[in-house]
């Protein structure tokens, strides 16, 4: 999987932001309240609105004060080093809360999900017996039922991949609950990964890959959009590999499924993330040169510009291909801007392996990038790889690449001033008299709180830039 990491309920950014629950409700005084915190990627982000959904069928409502939860759920992510070591930590805490509610004779009841809870299962609850409940992301549906096994004095781990489908049982989540989350929206359609890239879990947590129908995905983003949504971006651990059950039984893929969505009145904006160089195709890119709808921004991943360490990657591309794949984007949209992940200090990497990686981003020049040093997974290939980087290597390394891409970022967005843009109002800003909006290319952008209400989409002149924003003016 390339998805760009971090610890956030937001939308994705790229951008690192604090942890927070996912969207709140005001309860009645005598409803259950459920308290989720989200680690990870964008998907991790849309599955706890949908358990949150699954809850509300259970008579939960969502606060954004644990100290006022009934059920705490910690919806986790196994990509970076330490996370499980991040998880048990933060079950410390929610551990001694846990005492203190007994002592008082209230419940609290404490869940983990997501994929430290695939990868660790059982191994939770033997290292923090506080946790009532252990559900692996593809059986999040089954929460209410796995609650009342709980309440009967039961210790669960459902981890087994579930034989149904998961999104046919999940309940659909109330008008106003959709609106509150504002005019923008995730929406998956495929999960899981068939790529077993040397250095991810994803494979082992995330299951194969698994396209969900187009009446189902339509479906939903009709829903999104009669409760106000405009821009909805569709997910998965390889989105662009999805291939689901269209009309009359025929296959589509997702170039084709992202000229349906556009037909939806309301929707806007569409966006994907996160896609594979290998599942490119002509459609697809056919879709970004056609498709007004389809943002002018592309996230795909190279993670190195050495072959010889995309083949211990197992990446199965050559920069060659990346390179070419590249130009033929540019080629069908002019104004299209690149994001890419990148990974220092894979075992093996040379000082030459990793100078091939900073030519390839000077050749390709991104709008804005995701870089990590390698960390070794357990139960990944990579672990039991010879050649490990030392830590101050892949310190200096990441440095570099680092001011690299930071260089690029700010180069295209100073390049946008002066010019007029189409931005979608989000939200109020920070500021008073501000209002926030997104740029086509995914930069927040700031504007007078007159300018436009939440919702619409208006044409600013860009006047300025900030370190992650721009600053712009009414057309």
């Amino acid at each position: 999987m390339d998805f760009n990491t971090i610890e956030r309920d937001d939308i994705g950014t790229g951008q690192d932001a604090s942890v927070r629950p996912a969207a709140t409700a005001k309860p009645a005084a005598t409803a259950k309240k459920v308290f989720v915190k989200t680690y990870g990627c964008q998907m991790n982000v849309y599955d706890s609105q949908r358990m949150t959904d699954a809850l509300a069928a259970d008579g939960y409502v969502a606060t954004d004060v644990v100290d006022d939860a009934d059920l705490v759920l910690l919806n986790t992510c196994h990509i970076r080093e330490k996370a499980a070591e991040k998880v048990y930590s933060e079950l410390g805490r929610i551990r001694d809360m846990k005492a203190e509610r007994a002592e008082t004779g209230r419940e609290l009841l404490i869940g983990v999900a997501g994929c430290v809870a695939q990868a660790e299962g059982a191994e939770i609850i033997r290292r923090a017996p506080a946790v009532d409940l252990v559900i692996g992301p593809q059986t999040y549906h089954r929460l209410p039922d796995v609650l009342a096994r709980v309440r009967s004095g039961q210790k669960i781990v459902e981890t087994d991949y579930a034989v149904e489908d998961k999104f046919e049982h999940l309940p659909q989540p109330k008008r106003a609950a959709v609106a509150k989350r504002g005019v923008t929206a995730f929406l998956t359609v495929q999960e899981g990964c068939d790529k077993f890239c040397t250095f991810c879990v994803v494979p082992y947590t995330r299951g194969s890959e698994v396209s969900r129908p187009v009446a189902q995905i339509v479906a939903e983003a009709e829903r999104l959009a009669e409760a106000g949504v405009r821009e909805v971006t569709l997910l998965g651990q390889n989105v662009n590999a999805w291939h689901g059950e269209g009309e009359n039984g025929q296959e589509w893929g997702l170039g084709r499924l992202l000229f349906r969505l556009a037909e939806i009145p309301g929707l806007a904006r569409l966006r994907y993330t996160t896609s594979h160089p290998r599942d490119m195709d002509d459609e697809l890119i056919a879709a970004h040169r056609d498709l007004p709808a389809l943002m002018p921004y592309l996230h795909l991943p190279v993670q190195s510009g050495s072959d010889r360490i995309l083949k211990a990657m197992n990446r199965r591309h050559t920069s060659r291909h990346y390179l070419a794949l590249i130009e033929r984007i540019r080629a069908a949209r002019a104004d299209i801007a690149m994001s890419g992940d990148f990974i220092v200090g894979f075992p093996g990497e040379t000082e030459q392996d990793f100078e091939a990686t900073l030519q390839l981003v000077r050749d390709v020049n991104y709008a804005s990038g995701f870089s990590f040093k390698y960390s070794s997974r357990p139960g990944t290939p990579g672990a039991e790889m010879d050649g490990h980087v030392p830590e101050a290597v892949k310190d200096e390394r990441l440095q570099r690449l680092q001011t690299l891409l930071l260089k690029q970022q700010q180069d295209f967005a100073h390049g946008l001033v002066g010019k007029t843009i189409g931005t979608l109002i989000e939200k109020p800003g920070r500021q008073a008299g501000q209002k926030v909006g997104r740029s086509p290319w995914l930069q927040p952008v700031i504007v007078d709180e007159k300018a436009g209400e939440i919702g619409d989409i208006i044409n600013v002149r860009i006047t300025r830039t900030g370190y992650n924003s721009l600053f712009a003016e009414l057309a």
